[in-house]
């Protein structure tokens, strides 16, 4: 195998009912940013889901591997499954109005995992918390350590996720749709500032996003899902010259473009999608889902 994580037909299923994701195989090489596209409900935050091990209870990992540097996690006790991905993994959340605690102040949310999980001191865990704060160019790093999530912009908000992601040096950052909530001038600015932290600290990073054009911009490599199904993995030049897959050229004719600002949007063809739920019927019945 060859990359930091690597996932091999992983499976995902509801508790007594269907599939959620289907044979999912990808691979993020240590160093670069591997993008998970796909719609809304196509799966991607699935995937992130269980990698970290926090899928809704209703969910269950019905068939495959995750293979965090050599290791597979399912093969882990839920105590060392806990203890290597607490140790090596990180997430910057979807939504940085809701995934800061309201009533604590944003010190102790940036170095409790530093302290509880990793056993650093409180002094240097503050010291860490400071550094990072004033690398994602926050102003004033001890007075916004002092403050309450409500008195942030969802700006500074998401760089301080982002600053308390990389507290740990971990190997392995999962970006959630890490823009969603911002505007088009902040998630400018967000993306540049994931991008040159990842690069600073050569962390392997998995992005999530139904976005091509953030893809276009951050990713190594992508793999494009649809209903639970990985239909096509690439590196990103092949991709956005010589799309294999019907439903990524189909995605790709979908996408606005600056160069012809006046042409219509190409809706994904209904045969597209067809064909793809086609392939998706013979994988469940391939494996006795019906």
């Amino acid at each position: 195998m060859s990359g930091y994580l690597n996932i091999r037909n992983l499976s995902v299923s509801l508790r007594g009912g269907g599939p959620i994701l289907r044979s999912v195989t990808l691979d993020v090489a240590a160093g670069q940013v591997h993008g998970l596209v796909g719609e809304s409900g196509a799966g991607k935050s699935m995937i992130g889901k269980a990698v970290l091990g926090t899928l809704p209870r209703a969910l269950q990992i019905t068939a495959g591997e995750i293979w965090l540097d050599g290791q597979d996690l399912l093969k882990l006790s839920p105590g060392q499954r806990r203890h290597r991905i607490g140790a090596t993994t990180a997430l910057i959340p979807q939504d940085p109005l809701t995934a800061l605690n309201p009533s604590r102040r944003i010190g102790p949310q940036i170095t409790r995992r530093l302290v509880d999980i990793l056993g650093w001191t409180k002094a240097a865990a503050e010291a860490r918390a400071l550094e990072l704060l004033a690398e994602v160019d926050i102003p004033d790093p001890r007075r916004v350590m002092r403050t309450y999530p409500h008195e942030l912009s969802g700006g500074m908000r998401q760089r301080i996720l982002i600053a308390s992601a990389f507290a740990a040096e971990p190997k392995l950052i999962i970006a959630d749709e890490p823009t969603t909530a911002l505007d088009v001038t902040v998630q400018k600015q967000i993306l540049r500032l994931i991008a040159e932290m990842q690069a600073r600290h050569g962390t392997a990073l998995l992005f999530v996003t139904h976005d091509l054009g953030v893809v276009s911009k951050v990713c190594d490599s992508l793999s494009v899902l649809y209903a639970g199904k990985i239909v096509e993995n690439a590196r990103m030049r092949r991709f956005f010259m010589h799309p294999i897959h019907p439903y990524s050229a189909a995605l790709l004719a979908a996408t606005p473009t600056y160069t012809n600002p006046q042409g219509s949007l190409m809706p994904v063809p209904e045969s597209v999608i067809e064909t793809v739920e086609q392939e998706v019927t013979a994988h469940d019945r391939r494996w006795g889902r019906r």
